[in-house]
């Protein structure tokens, strides 16, 4: 095919063309049939191809996630059991609110069997919390220093829970400390004080 060929190539009597430009005129149609054909309809098959390859890969991946969670449901069953299990037994080294005057009393006395000798022991305002109240007590003693340390000792190992905090060594006469510190024992609130600070808590939501 010669380059004359196409330069005299007439249109409407394409019939009477020549092999080669019939052939280059065909390959030329059929390109343009296959590129219309993308633009008006492969196109959006291939976009919509493309979407439901994502969602495979999200539901892969969806299936996978609950697979391993169906694997080891027994053991965060377990685990959680555990968890629940510890935490009561937390719940049941709090007082009730008619043992707290006795646990202050066991405190003191931890001080006093030590040969402490108080100069303050007072009890702050409760700081509530979602099930329990914080009790701070702040105390002025003093003492040797073993005997302060041992002190320090006992009531950590008191049946209920007792911490001590925001402790301060002074030295005093005749080789003593004076400490200053703060005591926090905790509570669990009865029925009617959970309802009062679920109460409060929805109030202040709003």
């Amino acid at each position: 095919m010669e380059l004359s060929d196409l330069n005299n190539l007439d249109i409407k009597n394409v019939s009477q063309a020549p092999v080669g430009v019939k052939a280059l005129l065909l390959a030329v149609l059929l390109i343009a049939i296959v590129a219309l054909g993308y633009y008006l309809d492969w196109s959006d098959g291939m976009k919509g191809l493309e979407a439901a390859r994502t969602e495979e890969q999200s539901l892969r991946e969806t299936f996978s996630t609950k697979k391993r969670q169906a694997i080891n449901y027994e053991a965060y069953k377990a685990r959680y059991k555990e968890t629940e299990q510890g935490l009561a037994a937390m719940v049941r080294q709090l007082p009730n609110k008619s043992e707290i005057d006795a646990l202050l009393t066991d405190v003191n006395q931890a001080g006093v069997s030590r040969g402490l000798e108080f100069d303050l022991f007072k009890p702050e305002a409760e700081v509530f919390a979602d099930f329990y109240a914080t009790l701070p007590v702040t105390i002025k003693v003093n003492g040797g220093y073993h005997d302060l340390a041992h002190f320090a000792s006992d009531v950590a190992k008191l049946p209920r829970i007792v911490t001590i905090h925001d402790i301060n060594l002074a030295p005093a006469t005749n080789g003593r400390l004076n400490m200053d510190a703060s005591i926090r024992t905790y509570r669990y609130l009865d029925e009617n004080e959970l309802a009062a600070v679920k109460n409060k808590a929805k109030e202040e939501k709003k």
